[in-house]
């Protein structure tokens, strides 16, 4: 406020004045964003904390963890009492407490096997706050997939960096990998055959400072991208917090990377849901290229199990990730079994009477078809949420 400061009658600002003042500043945007947080460990706090304040309208977290004594010295929207609680659920809370015009929605889940791909495509941007490599590599796909820029951040100790991703006219997460990177994930996809979870070993080590920054850092370039100014895409900042000899990263396009096609076209249709049998996504399909070849599914489905010891099969229909180690033991010698993957069907597979949910996909999921080389995705449409501000079309405001 200006003026005396005895005088009763000055005017209070407004919540977001001190934004408005600055010239290029459109608070509006904020107000229709629709953000996607994966993560709400230390660095999706910093996150999602920022995005409150900011005022940003619509907010998706997704976290499948839940809040541990550890988390309360790095972690600015978890307290005592909650531990035990769901993460996501814990972060969402919080964020509408400091910004109560947020509509803000928990998906307690794991991003891998539990969220549908209509959540990446609701969104206006992604930001990630991950730690392990496999995760990013989804996220990465699902944005490409769906046309979505993504913000990736990290933490160890002092340092952080902050990368941003917009396939196909940016680099995109897989293109700054080496063979290291892929031969880590091949590692933890092999390791202990099914339910892998990356290796704990007491977590990454870091400081809430660390988060605080490459948090902040994150939320500010969603911010510039939402006002169309240069932001980090195909780009990185990477935070040395010792000396503080931070520098900023160019990233090129890999010349084998697939992930610079321009992405299928996808159809959001208010009349399917996960329960819908898979021949009412072929139809619908139809009605967008003509005659189909084949429904192609993204995910690792699991059909069935085959033991090779006792030559015991036994029916999965579920995601590879959600298959426990006991589950994928053979139930007559115990021994663990080979699992066999359904990819794709043809005109006249039987699992086309199945339904999306029935192999184990999560709701407002994307499933493409496919005629030569031109295909089309379907979304699950009547699978979206009433938080998710969709009318009932499917269609983003």
């Amino acid at each position: 406020m200006t003026g005396d400061p005895d005088d009763p009658l000055q005017l209070a600002e407004g919540r977001f004045a001190r934004f408005g003042a600055i010239d290029w500043w459109d608070q509006d945007l904020l107000t229709r964003a629709r953000i996607l947080v994966v993560g709400a460990g230390a660095l999706g706090n910093e996150v999602i904390k920022n995005l409150a304040l900011l005022g940003v309208g619509r907010l998706a977290v997704v976290d499948m963890d839940r809040v541990e004594p550890s988390n309360l010295s790095r972690s600015v929207l978890f307290r005592e009492r909650d531990e035990g609680e769901l993460k996501a659920e814990c972060a969402v809370r919080s964020a509408r407490d400091i910004y109560p015009e947020m509509r803000a929605t928990a998906i307690s889940g794991n991003v891998l096997t539990d969220v549908g791909r209509g959540w990446f495509r609701w969104a206006t941007a992604v930001v990630g706050a991950l730690d392990n490599r496999e995760a990013r590599v989804w996220v990465n796909r699902a944005c490409a997939a769906t046309g979505r820029p993504w913000f990736d951040g990290g933490i160890e100790v002092l340092d952080g960096i902050v990368r941003g991703f917009a396939p196909p006219r940016s680099a995109c997460y897989e293109c700054t990998m080496g063979a290291a990177d892929w031969a880590q994930i091949d590692q933890r996809r092999s390791c202990a055959f099914l339910a892998r979870r990356a290796a704990t070993g007491g977590g990454t080590p870091t400081t809430p400072t660390t988060a605080s920054v490459i948090g902040a850092i994150q939320a500010q370039e969603v911010v510039k991208f939402l006002h169309g100014r240069t932001a980090l895409l195909g780009r990185g900042y990477l935070f040395e917090g010792t000396h503080h000899g931070s520098y900023g990263i160019e990233y090129p396009i890999h010349p084998d990377c697939e992930l610079h096609e321009r992405p299928a076209p996808i159809v959001a249709d208010p009349g399917l849901t996960s329960d819908s049998p898979l021949s009412a996504f072929w139809q619908r399909g139809e009605r967008e290229i003509g005659d189909v070849d084949a429904l192609d599914l993204e995910r690792e489905i699991v059909e069935r199990l085959e033991c090779p010891s006792c030559g015991a099969s036994v029916g999965c229909r579920r995601q590879l990730e959600a298959i426990t180690e006991e589950q994928a033991r053979c139930p007559g010698c115990g021994e663990l079994t080979v699992p066999h993957f359904v990819h794709s069907l043809s005109r006249g597979d039987p699992l086309l009477s199945e339904t999306p949910a029935g192999l184990g996909l999560p709701r407002w999921d994307i499933v493409w078809v496919r005629k030569g080389e031109q295909s089309v995705g379907i979304e699950a449409g009547g699978d979206a949420p009433p938080e998710s501000g969709l009318d009932p079309r499917g269609q983003r405001p």
